[in-house]
């Protein structure tokens, strides 16, 4: 809310101005555009935006032209002391600021969309650190994928996650892909993933030639059930592709036990799960080889960006080689392998290094935000909290919950929906991968199938506050009642 009459003031200009009178107006307001009132009474008579300006003049009129016929979209409007809840639901990305009417419809206010107005589902956290990082290989012209970022980088990273080595990426799938290429996964093998996951899961099986046979998941994690692994094992099985969905961990022991019984590899898929612990390890260094995604919206970011970790040295080494060409590492320019340019920036690299310095401190806000929905959603019939079980210490990436029609009242789209008209920005979970065009199995996998339908990501970024996420359950609660 902005409450100084002197900018309305300066905003308001008579409905007969000329377009001069009224460009001035805009300018003094410094909001894109002026207030028109009733020259006799004062009241509000609409909006002129400078793009009703722009057009106007491209359309042939002068600056001493009256604005009376300029053809303009009706504003929205409300009366001073409207709920804010209410006026949310005005603004969108072309409504930006909503009169706020007296009695006399004067102008006594305005509300004006921040971007707190509207909260994303998630946002980076950068600051100085990055920046400063970036712009040293800017000024040192390292850019490209040589440079002291990119091993500092994987360095750290391995630490993290209590494994030996690091190799880093382009980004998320092509890490995955390198992963299973390591693994001679190829044409003729099958992969075993949970049909509950982002595309890339499977497109990075299918990328090698083999192909991913879609199980279902656990009711209590959303994660690969280990319980449906074995009717899935055939001769060609090769590994076991397990997802630490929306940062909770598989469940580790058994997958791995069924592996070494079969004789499989094992490939962890924790893109979403930075700083997950399993019984207390972290995620990635539980298996053969883990891959992590860094894009945007993860809760480490490099912009887009990947890492394969591994405690297997031959293993990382291959990755290095495929990810660089397939070159030789004792010949420069000399591949005796096909390989790929899957190499992670130092540019990038500089974020990651940066990211790496305050992720404790991104953990325990984003642990902070999980643990303010939790206290504040857990009495609401029909909503179900994210998973946690007592092995596990999940991570918040994204917090997910289930919205039950038959008892909340509301299906989960239209929820979606609500939530959109209250600026709060929300997404489906993933479509079940067995059911999407390219893989259409013909299978039922019923509580893939039920999360996929129910499931909903609420905002998650760092900055959220406590008064922003009691404003997005404030939104909740008042759909059922």
């Amino acid at each position: 809310m902005m409450e100084t009459q002197q900018t309305i003031a300066a905003m308001s200009v008579p409905t007969n101005s000329t377009i001069r009178t009224v460009m001035q107006a805009i300018n003094s307001g410094a909001l894109g555009m002026a207030l028109l009132v009733d020259e006799q009474t004062g009241a509000f008579a609409g909006l002129m935006t400078d793009g009703d300006v722009r057009r106007a003049l491209l359309a042939g009129m002068g600056l001493e032209s009256s604005v009376e016929g300029i053809q303009r979209k009706s504003p929205f409007v409300a009366k001073a002391g409207t709920p804010l809840s209410e006026i949310a639901g005005m603004f969108s990305e072309k409504v930006r600021v909503v009169p706020l009417l007296d009695d006399q419809g004067k102008v006594a206010d305005l509300a004006i969309l921040d971007r707190r107005m509207r909260l994303p589902v998630a946002e980076p956290t950068l600051g100085e650190r990055e920046l400063e990082y970036v712009t040293e290989c800017i000024l040192t012209g390292w850019i490209s994928s040589a440079g002291r970022f990119v091993v500092c980088f994987e360095e750290q990273f391995a630490a993290f996650c209590q494994t030996r080595f690091g190799v880093a990426t382009s980004n998320g799938t092509t890490a995955l892909h390198l992963a299973l290429l390591a693994l001679d996964i190829g044409p003729g093998d099958e992969v075993i993933v949970p049909s509950l996951s982002f595309i890339a899961t499977a497109n990075a099986v299918a990328y090698t030639g083999a192909k991913p046979v879609f199980v279902d998941i656990e009711a209590d994690t959303w994660n690969m059930d280990p319980g449906a692994i074995e009717a899935a094992i055939t001769p060609r099985t090769k590994a076991l592709l397990p997802v630490h969905l929306y940062g909770h961990p598989a469940n580790m022991d058994p997958i791995l036990d069924i592996a070494r019984r079969h004789n499989l590899y094992v490939v962890e898929d924790a893109a979403e799960a930075h700083g997950a612990l399993y019984k207390g390890r972290p995620v990635g260094g539980l298996s053969d080889i883990a891959v992590f995604s860094f894009y945007g919206n993860k809760i480490v970011t490099t912009g887009e960006g990947g890492m394969v970790v591994t405690n297997n040295e031959q293993l990382a080494e291959r990755v290095r080689v495929l990810r660089d060409h397939g070159m030789s590492k004792d010949r420069r320019y000399w591949h005796p392998v096909l390989g790929y340019n899957y190499r992670m920036t130092n540019l990038q690299a500089a974020v990651g290094v940066a990211q790496m310095e305050k992720v404790e401190r991104i953990l325990e806000a984003k642990a902070r935000v999980s643990a303010t929905y939790d206290a504040l959603l857990k009495d609401i019939p029909g909503i179900t909290c994210p998973p946690r079980t007592e092995w596990a210490s999940p991570v918040c990436w994204l917090y997910t919950l289930l919205v039950d029609e038959s008892t909340f009242g509301k299906s989960r789209d239209t929820f979606m929906q609500v939530l959109q008209q209250h600026n709060v920005e929300s997404r489906p979970v993933f479509p079940p991968m067995h059911k999407q065009p390219l893989y259409d199995a013909g299978i039922t996998l019923p509580v893939t199938e039920r999360v996929s339908d129910q499931g909903v990501s609420l905002p998650s970024a760092v900055s959220l506050t406590t008064t922003d996420i009691e404003r997005i359950v404030g939104v909740i609660r008042a759909m059922r009642e």
